[in-house]
């Protein structure tokens, strides 16, 4: 299986390659000039704006080129080729890997948004959700950690004090910057992004991650008291059965597979870096939850809890990453292999991408560059590794 999984990252690798990194995204749809051309009582209307972000999203035709959205960087999407490239730099140090990690870190320190309390990054493109607006480039928590994330895990190979430097400066934007929802007993929910005060678990408990991630190296007490409120404030709306719906709103009620392994590897990186193993029970029955809930019997990634459609190219890949982050790589070996093995042959294309997602009456077989192949080209690397680090 091993040499399966590696035939299909050098495919990957080689597609990211020769595309630069630039691509398209699920949610890149108000980035068209031909909308952007329209009045705006249309082109800047809520309603509009999320019909025309939906059709872009489910629609298995790809219409950006006709209506004038670009490939691009999206930040993101660089923050996980990061982490990536510092994941083969670990496992085999060739030049080539290291020389990324810098294009990478330059890249990012380029695209950075300077106009808040630290460093933080959004999306390339506006985006209206049900709850809120986000103007292009607006930071949110799960962009900016992915990228602070990744600039800690080039920061252990390089030493290059800029890089810790920068993660820390996001700790500031997750501290200052981010709206809390606070409960009686003083723990909170940080915000999805400064202009919005949504209770998403999975957002908040990514900006714990990095608190505690950056506390591990500078011994901050403040970083790692604020970080443990939201660890307990999201792990207080952990159901019985281990489960988390997606926030607190009325339409954020779904339980869905990769935002739970979000949950679970967050969880278990903030005892890890904290040294605070209060929540060991929530990760095993969350863990027990997943890992038998959103993976049938052929290897299909589901991805709700109650449904197996769409089968999401990003569920698989979280997968991964939760296993390896749970310290549960060896353990869960079999059924990895199996998810990844029903991926490559049903969700890897000729080319070398990924498709996006396979509906029950049709699929979407569009390349988008942040949602499948920076995810996959992350997990990849990340079953690499750790292939190896069994191994050794």
């Amino acid at each position: 299986m091993y040499n399966t999984i590696l035939d299909s990252f050098n495919r990957l690798k080689n597609y990211c390659e020769q595309e630069e990194y630039k691509g398209y995204d699920p949610y890149d749809g108000l980035n068209s000039k031909l909308l952007n051309a329209m009045p705006s009582f249309i082109s800047k209307n809520r309603i509009v704006r999320l019909a025309w972000i939906q059709t872009f999203k489910r629609s298995p035709i790809n219409m950006r080129k006709i209506t004038g959205v670009k490939k691009e960087y999206n930040p993101k999407a660089l923050g996980l080729f990061l982490s990536s490239y510092c994941s083969l730099y670990v496992t085999d140090p060739q030049q080539e890997y290291l020389d990324k990690i810098y294009f990478f870190a330059a890249r990012l320190q380029e695209l950075k948004n300077t106009n808040w309390s630290g460093a933080c990054w959004g999306y390339n493109f506006d985006w209206q959700a049900r709850a809120f607006f986000q103007p292009k480039h607006t930071p949110t928590v799960v962009a900016s950690v992915f990228i602070g994330s990744a600039f800690l895990d080039a920061y252990e190979i390089t030493k290059d004090e800029a890089l810790l430097k920068t993660a820390r400066s996001t700790c500031d934007f997750i501290l200052k910057d981010l709206n809390r929802t606070t409960d009686s007993e003083g723990n909170f929910s940080f915000s999805y992004s400064p202009l919005d005060k949504s209770v998403v678990f999975n957002a908040s408990l990514l900006g714990s991650r990095l608190l505690a991630r950056v506390y591990s190296f500078t011994g901050e007490k403040k970083l790692i008291e604020e970080a443990k409120k939201s660890v307990e404030f999201c792990c207080r709306y952990q159901q019985e059965d281990g489960s988390w719906g997606y926030g607190t709103l009325p339409f954020h009620q779904w339980i869905d597979n990769f935002h739970t392994g979000y949950n679970l590897e967050c969880i278990a990186d903030y005892m890890k870096y904290s040294g605070d193993h209060a929540y060991e029970s929530n990760v095993a029955k969350g863990f027990d939850y997943y890992i038998k809930t959103f993976f049938t019997t052929e290897g299909i990634p589901k991805y709700y809890s109650n449904s197996v459609y769409p089968i999401d190219v990003h569920a698989p890949a979280q997968m991964v990453i939760t296993v390896a982050k749970l310290g549960k790589f060896k353990e869960q070996k079999a059924v990895t292999d199996k998810v990844l093995g029903w991926t490559i042959k049903n969700m890897q294309s000729s080319k070398g991408y990924f498709y996006y997602q396979q509906n029950k009456y049709f699929s979407s077989k569009i390349s988008y560059m942040r949602w499948a192949q920076a995810w996959m080209f992350y997990a990849l690397t990340t079953y690499i590794k750790s292939e190896k680090s069994e191994q050794n």
